[in-house]
């Protein structure tokens, strides 16, 4: 297998090559190279789009061409066509170049830019425009294995000398560095085969198999491809001591625990003429039983998708475990391959080799490929400084890390404060300050200065926020002055520009003030300090007002002291009352909110009243969801009941007055109250067919209640069975209906378990004709009225980003599509009423924090079908809690009466409709679920509480008239 491999990567050595010894040749060279990288183009292109492309270039015949280009030809299009459409295609090609270049020129840490750049050019067969290209974007980013691998083969294909091969040599180098891939290694060793005819070929050839063993010949399941390339190099080779060279190799690869051990072993018992040594086969043994406790990683990995973070993690705690440098070093490298945007991953890695290994080579290269993969992330940054001032990197070396730093893009204006300060820490530590001056005390004292300004310039400008409001970098700068420098003059001046940025109204400003001075200066200094905060500090005035007093009896005289507890006293006095007048305030704001709730009510009340007036007689007032949501009706909607009179028969000279008094005093629609046995046919009538649900509390916990259906579904039951069916056995499901058998848009689904019902629970927003259908957990809500059911997070969530001003046209899948470019989308969700109405705004869910800060650089303020959108990492505002009134508290004003309802809760009406000479003295409770509110008992009339009349009290009132 390797030894096929090797013969075809030494095949273009094989090829006859252009010696270009004259002056004309030279050109005839440079047109070789760029037919061949077209010709590779063409191929890979015939390759993806299929038998019907075709790709001529001026001058190049089809004899010219290879196999492929024949292949490509049709047969049916003429020579004209071909080119007319090669010319149009080639004509957009440009304009797109163009395109890219510009936009590069703008952003150049657009990472898909540079790769789209590098296809065309690649396309167009622009040799030395894609070369600078892959320069250009291998100086920003590290380049993934397959881009390395295009650009080695595209080299490869192109070498016509020594100095072309040594440049793929140098291609090679750069590309190991980034991240260590088995295919690459492999590939370099295949291609190094090539060149040992030339002067210390050989010694190269061995030199990079044996780097290549170092980096992956642990790799358990492809480092096997470097061993056996490896031996049958050497078995190829015709000396006296190859066969001391194989045996080495045979024996250092069977201690490596690699899949495929038997066969190897197997391999090496039949080539050796000699018997294997018991060492040898000791070692083979304790590998075999190394793999075993491999294996189960392993196979994790196999059978998990792309990127396999959690497999990886698991897999790096085992060896961290087991505690072997290399395999540790190894398995990072691995994870890093697959979540190279991963910045925790980094500083998991980091942080291992700075702690354990301490290899400056190693640990600077890690920490340089960590910063290139994650610009955005300032930890990494902060951590490179420290890792360079740690191993004696120069100063102007570290000085240009830092400016990219600068330049790399954070997504925080805290990002910022924090380089900077690691960066000022470093300079700090470079000074002697046992010196008055000195050359890096001014390029400390500069730096601060610069900081100062950057942040006030270019960091609020973009952020609209400094990033450092707390003043932290002066205050370290006043410290430094203070104690190290003896300079507290400039730390008072420091100190004085921080209070001027709004940071004199918090005590711990002044206090931190307050010990700089009775560390470093004096007490008149301290006295001054503290008289000023106590005028200004709003936040915490008791505790510097005390400061304030301890000082004063400890250190002040007579004089000192009555003038601290006068300014105390007044201070801490106008602090009460102005908190008084902030109390007293807020009552009235919340009194004035309850009046505007008052008013809003009794013009709904109005409104409603009207509306009734002005209705027809003789007709029913339909029921719709308006008034539902203009009375707040409970979420059960309670069916409209005929109001029953009581005691209403009379005889037959009684009946008419009582309709006629009713109409006229009360202003509504005559009551038939004809025989109770057509009343109840009429009743019966309308209920017939509305069927009766009945709900048991007790089987709650395996019910869920589904709502927001479309009112226009015609059978329930049958439209959400199959849908409920997938979560588990459903037992029942109960939809409700009004009392005229229309489907209210809501049901209870009951199952057999409870593991089907919380399974059911995941349907929630599932569109059904066209309506987010909402699934929630049946709680009986008068039991439980906090209850509240919100499946989405209301915190800041850092891997999730809120996407606004999207044009309604705009589809999860076309969205989707968009931001699979900058990251791995685990869910997306579009936002929508309770119609299924889109509202523009979506929420999108990254697998890493890395990748939701790498969408935000590069989406935000992009235009999707016109629209400029608008997206940010998700931090919804907190949600307001319904208020509710305290347990126990009594009713207030007559807004608590209107409140009272009776079992029946609120009526159609509050009008009495029996005369009142008829109507019969009932409990409060009666009245207050048939007729008005009850009135308060002090309100009562007196003649409610007489006692009652006896038949010879009645005789004595007649016989006085």
């Amino acid at each position: 297998m390797a030894t096929a491999a090797a013969t075809s990567a030494s095949d273009p050595e094989a090829e006859p090559k252009a010696d270009p010894k004259t002056e004309g040749e030279e050109d005839e060279v440079k047109a070789a190279r760029r037919k061949v990288l077209s010709k590779a183009v063409a191929a890979t292109t015939y390759k993806n789009m299929g038998p019907g492309w075709d790709h001529r270039e001026e001058g190049v015949s089809e004899s010219e061409g290879d196999e492929e280009y024949a292949m490509a030809s049709s047969a049916d299009s003429s020579p004209d066509d071909y080119e007319w459409e090669y010319d149009e295609e080639e004509e957009k090609n440009q304009l797109e170049i163009e395109r890219l270049e510009e936009q590069l020129s703008i952003n150049m840490y657009d990472y898909n830019c540079h790769v789209d750049l590098i296809r065309l050019l690649r396309l167009e067969g622009e040799l030395t425009k894609v070369r600078a290209a892959r320069q250009k974007m291998s100086e920003i980013f590290p380049l993934t294995e397959e881009l390395w691998l295009e650009w080695l083969h595209d080299e490869i294909s192109m070498a016509m000398d020594g100095l072309d091969r040594e440049h793929v040599y140098d291609l090679f180098e750069k590309a190991v560095q980034d991240y260590i891939c088995p295919n690459i290694w492999l590939e370099y060793g295949q291609y190094s085969v090539g060149g040992i005819g030339q002067k210390g070929g050989l010694e190269k050839v061995r030199s990079v198999f044996e780097r290549a063993l170092s980096s992956v010949g642990l790799h358990i399941t492809k480092g096997l491809a470097i061993w056996e390339a490896y031996r049958e190099f050497e078995s190829a080779i015709v000396e006296a001591s190859r066969l001391k060279k194989l045996h080495s190799l045979f024996r250092r690869q069977l201690a490596v625990p690699l899949y495929d051990m038997e066969a190897t072993f197997a391999e090496y018992e039949e080539w050796s003429e000699e018997p294997i040594p018991e060492s040898v086969v000791q070692s083979y043994n304790k590998a075999l039983q190394q793999l075993e406790k491999y294996k189960p990683y392993e196979e994790a990995l196999l059978q998990a998708e792309a990127p396999r973070l959690a497999e990886y993690q698991a897999y790096i705690d085992f060896e961290m475990k087991i505690g072997d440098p290399t395999r540790i070093q190894l398995i990072f490298e691995r994870a890093l391959v697959e979540n190279c945007l991963v910045p925790d991953l980094w500083i998991r890695y980091s942080q291992y080799l700075d702690r354990q290994l301490k290899v400056k080579d190693l640990v600077l290269s890690v920490h340089s490929r960590a910063v290139r993969n994650c610009p955005w992330t300032v930890a990494l940054w902060s951590r490179y400084l420290l890792a360079m001032e740690r191993h004696g990197v120069d100063h102007g070396e570290i000085s240009v890390t830092f400016e990219k730093a600068l330049n790399a893009g954070f997504i925080q204006a805290t990002d910022y404060v924090e380089i900077w300060q690691a960066y000022l820490d470093y300079l700090r530590r470079r000074v002697d300050f046992k010196q008055d001056s000195s050359k890096e005390l001014e390029e400390l004292r500069s730096a601060f200065t610069r900081a100062l300004e950057y942040l006030q310039q270019e960091v609020e400008e973009r952020f609209n926020e400094s990033g450092d409001p707390s003043c932290m970098i002066m205050q370290n700068w006043a410290r430094i002055e203070a104690r190290l420098c003896n300079n507290m003059q400039k730390a008072r001046e420091l100190w004085d520009s921080i209070m001027t940025k709004g940071n004199a109204k918090y005590a711990n400003m002044w206090l931190e003030y307050y010990n700089l001075e009775r560390a470093h200066g004096d007490t008149q200094h301290c006295r001054k300090a503290l008289h000023r905060a106590v005028q200004c500090t709003s936040d915490y005035p008791e505790h510097v007002c005390e400061v304030l007093l301890t000082m004063e009896r400890t250190e002040g005289t007579l004089e000192d002291w009555d003038v601290a507890v006068q300014k105390t006293e007044t201070r801490l006095a106008r602090v009460a009352e102005q908190r008084m007048k902030a109390a007293e305030k807020e009552v009235a704001l919340a009194q004035q909110e309850e009046e505007k709730a008052e008013q809003r009510k009794r013009a709904r009340a109005e409104k409603k009243a009207l509306k009734k007036k002005k209705k027809p007689r003789g007709t029913d007032r339909p029921r719709d969801e308006e008034d539902e949501k203009a009375w707040g009706d409970d979420e059960e909607e309670q069916p409209a009941k005929r109001r029953k009179v009581e005691n209403s028969v009379s005889p037959a000279g009684t009946a008419p007055n009582m309709e006629v008094e009713a109409g006229l005093a009360e202003n509504t629609v005559p009551v038939d109250v004809g025989p109770p046995s057509k009343q109840k046919e009429k009743a019966a009538a309308l209920k017939r067919d509305v069927p009766k649900v009945s709900h048991d509390s007790s089987k709650d916990s395996i019910t869920v209640f589904v709502s927001n259906l479309p009112y226009s579904m015609g059978e329930p039951d049958a439209k959400l069975r199959p849908l409920f069916e997938a979560c588990g056995e459903v037992a029942e499901i109960r939809p409700i209906f009004s009392n005229r058998g229309n489907f209210r848009g809501y049901c209870y689904v009951e199952f057999k378990d409870e593991k089907s019902a919380l399974q059911a629970l995941e349907l929630d927003r599932k569109s059904v004709d066209g309506r987010p259908m909402f699934v929630s957990p049946c709680v009986d809500k008068s039991k439980n009225p906090g209850f509240k059911v919100f499946r989405y997070s209301t915190a800041l969530e850092k891997h999730k980003l809120f996407i606004s001003g999207l044009p309604f046209s705009c589809t999860k899948e076309e969205l989707e599509d968009i931001c699979k470019e900058h990251g791995t989308v685990k869910d997306l969700r579009l936002v929508t009423n309770r119609a299924g109405k889109p509202k523009g705004l979506a929420y999108v869910e990254f697998e890493s924090e890395a990748q939701a800060s790498h969408a935000v650089v590069n989406m935000d303020g992009m235009a999707v079908k016109g629209h400029v959108i608008s997206v940010a990492i998700s931090n919804p505002p907190p949600r307001k809690a319904p208020e509710r009134p305290e347990a126990g508290a009594a009713p207030r004003g007559p807004a608590a009466l209107r409140q009272t309802y009776g079992a029946r809760g609120k009526g159609r009406t509050q009008l009495s409709l029996l005369p009142r000479a008829l109507q019969r003295p009932s409990a409060t409770a009666l009245q207050a679920e048939n007729g008005p509110a009850p009135r308060p008992e002090a309100a009562l009339p007196a003649a409610s509480e007489a006692p009652k009349m006896s038949n010879a009290d009645f005789a004595k009132l007649l016989l006085r008239k």
